[in-house]
């Protein structure tokens, strides 16, 4: 089982100066390591279709509204399924959680806890490196958040990769930014999501 996390936002929480006031957090899981290798292969030649490099990333908020469809458009027929977490800022200021958590382990703690009995055994891909103690502190708090009933963490290895280099990285970019919007002010605010419904188990938008 493989699961790719990515994020939307900024972890920030000066909301009067200019942090986001959402931070959203996406757990792409695939069940079947062929489906995942089969994603990778479509992600692949869609960049050849388009006659961009196989090294091109293709990222959400730098992507034309074509890019946008076309991309969306084929990740609807691929065999994966979608945990979310939208992190309403102005409640967790109120909330103690604001100063006893790091913001983004928390939205990414709480995403996989949301996926816990989806995950199985499962390798997790991060965007992104951070320092090696980012690293242990965020691995050992991810592990905590999805134990079983007998305390054996449901993560089998956690890694930190770039996304430029890891197609299915580039599609957690892609399903997160289309929740994110979706909760923008745009005009086509729904318009993305709405393609991905059925891949959506579950998101959810906290605190409540």
């Amino acid at each position: 089982m493989l699961a790719f996390i990515d994020e939307s936002g900024d972890a920030g929480l000066k909301l009067d100066s200019g942090s986001t006031p959402y931070l959203t957090v996406v757990t792409v899981l695939f069940k079947d390591p062929d489906a995942a290798r089969s994603a990778d292969q479509r992600i692949q030649d869609l960049k050849q279709n388009l006659g961009v490099s196989g090294n091109w990333e293709f990222k959400f908020n730098k992507a034309s509204k074509m890019n946008r469809l076309r991309f969306l458009g084929m990740a609807k027929d691929l065999e994966f399924e979608i945990f979310g977490l939208v992190l309403d800022k102005a409640r967790l200021i109120s909330s103690r959680s604001a100063t006893t958590h790091p913001v983004y382990e928390l939205a990414c703690s709480r995403v996989c806890k949301s996926a816990r009995k989806a995950l199985q055994n499962a390798t997790v891909v991060v965007d992104g490196a951070g320092s090696r103690d980012f690293r242990r502190s965020f691995a050992s708090q991810l592990r905590s958040n999805v134990r079983s009933s007998t305390g054996t963490s449901h993560i089998k290895k956690l890694k930190f990769e770039d996304s430029n280099k890891n197609n299915l990285l580039q599609l957690a970019d892609m399903v997160c930014g289309a929740i994110a919007r979706s909760y923008s002010k745009k005009s086509d605010a729904l318009e993305y999501r709405s393609i991905l419904r059925s891949k959506a188990v579950s998101v959810e938008i906290w605190p409540k």
